[in-house]
């Protein structure tokens, strides 16, 4: 399975059913619904085009439910599943299914060699509430999937707002099925086999594991795992977000808050100088007119007031030009201090 020592050290350490399966950049989470064998997607969007609350996202339903493993007769398949930083396997009777991120948004599935089996899920593109004179229908995302095998049953139903669908194959001996969820609609050109996606993954993981610095032995699990959480929780660029940048959760908190993207580029600087510096600019690229920074950003706007327990403007202690000294004494780039230095010098005035 895993070859990386950072890699296999964490197998088993993600929990899905409480913590998301993602990848770096990427806005889908993918969780095992607790004590079943079935998953769930959700969007680390907030999507407030949908619900004017900054915090319903909380609540919505997952964009995909009840996805299961399928045989050829369209039951579905019981696994016990071992989870990676970069892989996830389902142990079945018909053998092991795999599933990782062959980019940010696509989800790459693989089969068993030389079976007869597919996916069952359910899909809510459109999102309906109640109005006051009515109902309205909206867009949430676009879904293609696809496979590299021959299809045997392609099944649409509509059901309950959204729509089940059955996809099973003939695979062969590097069979794959791939989801790809986003604004586009064109999301799907190829479905490459599934070793060539899972080799994608693993390469990226290893790659991030690889600039990671040395820590005592007696930490390494948890500094592991925490170091995992600073490449899971990035998000790409969208909207307001200008750069790729670390939120403090994809379930609870999709945006990016002040103090802690100060916090972010701290640790960031020891594994990439770069990434560490857009955590400046993506909060520096939100400076309200009078040089206030907003206490968070997050795609479709920022949070500069609140309304309790007063309403009011909010924002955080100006720490993030500490930080920025952090980083020039690590990596020194005075292009940056000149880019940094006016917007700073607003914000603490």
């Amino acid at each position: 399975m895993a070859s990386s020592p950072f890699l296999n050290l964490l197998r088993n350490q993600i929990n899905i059913a409480r913590v998301p399966f993602s990848d770096r950049g990427s806005r889908l989470l993918v969780f095992q619904s607790p004590g079943k064998s079935r998953l769930l997607v959700k969007l680390a969007e907030r999507l407030t085009q949908l619900q004017s609350d900054i915090d319903a996202y909380r609540h919505r339903a997952p964009f995909i439910r009840d996805l299961c493993l399928i045989d050829s007769e369209g039951s579905a398949i019981d696994f016990e599943v071992v989870t990676y930083p970069h892989v996830l396997y389902f142990h079945t009777r018909l053998g092991d299914f795999g599933l990782v991120f062959r980019d940010g948004r696509t989800l790459a599935f693989g089969l068993p060699p030389q079976v007869t089996a597919g996916l069952r899920f359910h899909v809510s593109p459109q999102f309906w509430e109640e109005t006051e004179r009515g109902g309205a229908f909206k867009a949430v995302r676009n879904l293609a999937y696809a496979s590299n095998g021959e299809a045997v049953l392609n099944r649409i139903t509509p059901e309950q707002g959204g729509y089940v669908v059955e996809f099973i194959i003939q695979a062969g001996d590097d069979g794959a099925i791939n989801i790809a969820i986003g604004g586009s609609t064109d999301l799907l050109h190829d479905v490459p086999p599934f070793s060539t996606s899972y080799a994608m993954a693993e390469a990226r993981w290893r790659a991030w594991f690889s600039r990671v610095p040395p820590v005592d032995e007696r930490y390494r699990l948890t500094y592991t795992y925490a170091w995992w959480i600073m490449a899971n929780n990035l998000i790409t660029p969208q909207g307001k977000v200008a750069y790729e940048a670390m939120t403090p959760s994809k379930i609870d908190y999709v945006g990016l808050w002040l103090w802690d993207s100060a916090m972010h580029a701290l640790a960031y600087r020891h594994v990439d100088p770069e990434l560490a510096r857009n955590q400046i600019r993506a909060m520096l690229t939100c400076q309200l007119a009078d040089g206030m920074l907003p206490d968070a950003v997050y795609d479709e706007a920022i949070i500069a007031e609140i309304d309790h327990p007063i309403r009011a403007e909010v924002t955080k202690p100006p720490i993030m030009t500490w930080a920025a000294l952090k980083l020039h004494e690590t990596d020194p780039d005075l292009d940056f201090l000149q880019e940094i230095y006016v917007p700073l010098v607003r914000w603490n005035a």
